[in-house]
């Protein structure tokens, strides 16, 4: 079931990011020949549009091929008037950039969904208490619940997270227990940690779990977008971070996840209900958005890097500089997915 779903995640993601590149090009009039989902033998077909719809038997990707565009074999061009060849750089920017923001516009979407359906979110009930640490000194305990900190209202996990993180000096916090409110004052210490990009960290702490409890979060009309909003800039900028991290050193390699990692994420969300997998869908679909901007020659990053070069310098790049940046992208693009692969079966075992 769970790889079932994930190819249907991964497909529809797939989609709209091709389905964006395709209402651009039809915009700049140019003709698609191929729409496909999937590589490889080509398991269905049909024409529609002047294009050939298709799905092929490999669902790890999918592509449009514009007349005059063909990233096997970049010394095919056509100079008609529908061609992707004629037309300007900068049309053509607008044509790649199209799939990317169609990932991100999906995303976007997604969490709008999830924000009208009302979000999970982890409530701010104690689980564990860890001894000799500030919480368990001022006498929290298990199934706690922390209704406010400093006079600030505390709905959910993360608020409580954030403000004793940037907290300076004492906190006053009020708890329920048992029906009744109680209040406690405490100081967080700094605490040597791991946050999401698996570093160390140091961090102010108070020494509490959570007890995993969660609830719906209700949101008015303006909530919901702001929401939709908040949560595409933060799975952008996320992305982003760790990319860049992993690029650098910061992240070791050995973090990076591949299918398997996928399949193995989607299921987990699917046991979590749809909403947890809607959730996940609109995080892939920004990291699909994201990748595909990377200034690799295989990619729309690619594409867009010598379409501005031609812009720049009024002339394009030498026919062979871009054979050889395409097989060099490719390469790079075939051993990341190799690593991520490699990665995931030593996760598997142990």
């Amino acid at each position: 079931m769970s790889i079932l779903v994930s190819i249907l995640v991964l497909s529809g993601l797939i989609f709209f990011h091709e389905l964006g590149h395709y209402a651009a090009a039809k915009f700049m009039g140019v003709t698609v020949e191929v729409f496909s989902i999937g590589f490889g033998k080509r398991l269905f077909t049909f024409r529609k549009w002047d294009t050939e719809w298709s799905i092929s038997a490999v669902p790890l990707g999918g592509y449009v091929r514009m007349k005059g565009q063909d990233d096997s074999d970049p010394t095919k061009k056509s100079l008609d008037a529908d061609s992707y060849n004629v037309k300007t750089p900068m049309q053509k920017i607008f044509i790649l950039l199209a799939g990317p923001v169609a990932n991100f516009v999906l995303a976007f979407f997604l969490y709008f969904g999830i924000a009208l359906g009302g979000p999970n979110i982890l409530s701010p009930v104690i689980g564990e208490v860890v001894k000799d640490f500030p919480a368990f000194k001022a006498g929290l305990q298990e199934n706690d619940i922390i209704k406010s900190i400093d006079g600030v209202n505390i709905i959910t996990w993360e608020e409580m997270a954030k403000i004793i993180s940037d907290s300076d000096g004492s906190l006053n916090i009020e708890i329920q227990r048992d029906g009744y409110l109680e209040f406690k004052t405490l100081t967080p210490s700094i605490q040597e940690t791991t946050n999401m990009f698996n570093e160390v960290i140091q961090k102010k702490m108070i020494g509490i779990a959570s007890a995993g409890v969660f609830h719906k979060l209700e949101l008015s009309p303006s909530d919901t977008l702001s929401y939709a909003t908040e949560k595409t800039i933060w799975a952008s900028t996320m992305i982003f971070t760790g990319l860049k991290k992993l690029i650098v050193g910061e992240v070791p390699a050995k973090e990076l996840g591949g299918v398997i990692s996928i399949v193995k994420l989607t299921s987990d969300a699917t046991a979590q209900g749809w909403m947890s997998v809607l959730f996940f869908a609109a995080l892939i679909s920004v990291n699909l958005g994201v990748l595909n901007l990377l200034p690799i020659p295989a990619l729309d990053g690619g594409h867009i890097m010598f379409n501005l070069y031609e812009f720049i310098f009024r002339r394009e790049a030498s026919e062979s500089v871009i054979i050889k940046l395409t097989i060099a992208g490719w390469v790079i693009l075939f051993s990341l997915m190799g690593l991520g692969l490699f990665n995931d079966i030593n996760r598997l075992m142990g």
